[in-house]
């Protein structure tokens, strides 16, 4: 069940914001070439990036978060929570999410809550995934692109 009457699917500006995010996404695979979800995000970095990642909030002013590597069963990274993704793609307002990790400066995973958390340096993407009704949630926030694979220059960044 959806926070809005399914009738009014074509109101739903997440669902307009993440449909536009997978166009840029997508149009970075194809053609080598202040954040709002509905700019060209990824046209001051074509070619380098190709990741819009994004929080979402629901009706309650929450910041919706899910988990990856629940139980540790993938290599050695450990269990990890996230409110950061990457949207993978989209049916109508169901869309696949990517969860992208949160790290902290030398690369270690950080389960970051709050995107203003001191530790969090940067996202690294994740082959773990959910499956989210876009009609729950009523705000989006974009951010920058040169979150994702961030690389740290350690001798101007460690304290």
């Amino acid at each position: 069940m959806g926070c809005k009457d399914k009738k009014d699917r074509d109101n739903n500006c997440v669902c307009d914001a993440v449909e536009q995010i997978l166009a840029e996404q997508e149009a970075v695979e194809e053609i080598t070439c202040p954040t709002s979800c509905f700019s060209n995000l990824l046209n001051p970095v074509a070619g380098t990036k190709d990741t819009i990642p994004f929080i979402l909030t629901n009706k309650k002013g929450d910041l919706f978060k899910a988990f990856g590597n629940v139980g540790g069963l993938t290599g050695d990274m450990t269990c990890f929570k996230t409110i950061f993704f990457r949207v993978e793609a989209l049916d109508d307002c169901c869309a696949t999410l990517s969860l992208l990790r949160p790290v902290d400066i030398d690369g270690n995973t950080e389960s970051v809550t709050d995107p203003c958390d001191e530790d969090f340096f940067g996202l690294e993407k994740s082959d773990f995934c959910v499956e989210v009704d876009l009609d729950c949630f009523c705000a989006i926030q974009c951010l920058s692109p040169e979150l994702v694979d961030r690389i740290a220059d350690r001798k101007h960044h460690h304290k």
